[in-house]
């Protein structure tokens, strides 16, 4: 199967759509569709093993979702074909959600097949290939469109709320280093006070040790040995 789910679009609002696939990829769609720029444009979005390729203009999305394996001239191919229809059918559409899934869905449904039907050579019609030729001259565009992971598509203020988790995060961990540090360097300050308290008391003892050998414990009998 190459193209999976297609769909026609104002913003964020889906005005039609059709699917040769029984999984809902209806999060995925919605989430490309949010994040789509007002201004026209064409672009790919990669998640997983498939491709959503769109193509925004005049207010209108047009998408598809297709394998990676078919690539980006045959889904934009159909793109192109879709457009042609919808702009000829529907000059001034609704807004409101599925406004148009009767009357334009099943042309988007006749032309998935149609497509798809392509990637059998047997199965080719002289109506599809003619589709394909029209089509050529805008495809030369093709080439101008990039591609991005839809794990990329995060908005500027995710992606800064993002970072700043991470700063702070940075922040409050260099802030226990520091902490722990100061920490550390009084415990061994007072450690250090200790021993030299210790080792002046041990030399204290030793002195008066030595001392009281000829002294006396009470150190009063040098004088008297002297006299």
């Amino acid at each position: 199967m190459s193209l999976i789910h297609a769909l026609v679009a104002r913003g964020s609002v889906i005005l039609a759509e059709a699917s040769t696939d029984e999984h809902d990829f209806s999060q995925a769609v919605q989430t490309i569709l949010s994040k789509i720029p007002p201004n026209n444009s064409k672009l790919t979005y990669v998640w997983e093993q498939y491709l959503f390729h769109y193509v925004s203009e005049g207010g209108f999305t047009y998408l598809v979702m297709a394998d990676d394996a078919v690539g980006r001239r045959m889904p934009f191919s159909f793109l192109y074909k879709v457009q042609s229809d919808f702009t000829a059918a529907h000059p001034s559409p609704p807004a409101s959600p599925h406004a148009l899934q009767q009357s334009f869905g099943p042309t988007l449904s006749k032309h998935l097949s149609e497509f798809n039907s392509q990637q059998n050579p047997a199965a080719s019609s002289s109506q599809n290939s003619d589709a394909l030729y029209q089509a050529r001259d805008e495809l030369n565009q093709v080439k101008d469109i990039m591609v991005h992971n839809v794990e990329q598509i995060l908005s500027r203020g995710e992606r800064i709320e993002l970072l700043v988790d991470k700063t702070d995060t940075m922040a409050g961990q260099s802030l226990a280093f520091r902490r722990g540090a100061k920490a550390t360097r009084r415990k061994m300050f007072w450690k250090n006070q200790k021993v030299l308290a210790l080792s002046c008391a041990v030399g204290l003892v030793v002195v008066y040790l030595i001392t009281a050998q000829f002294c006396g414990a009470a150190l009063n009998q040098c004088g008297s040995k002297n006299t």
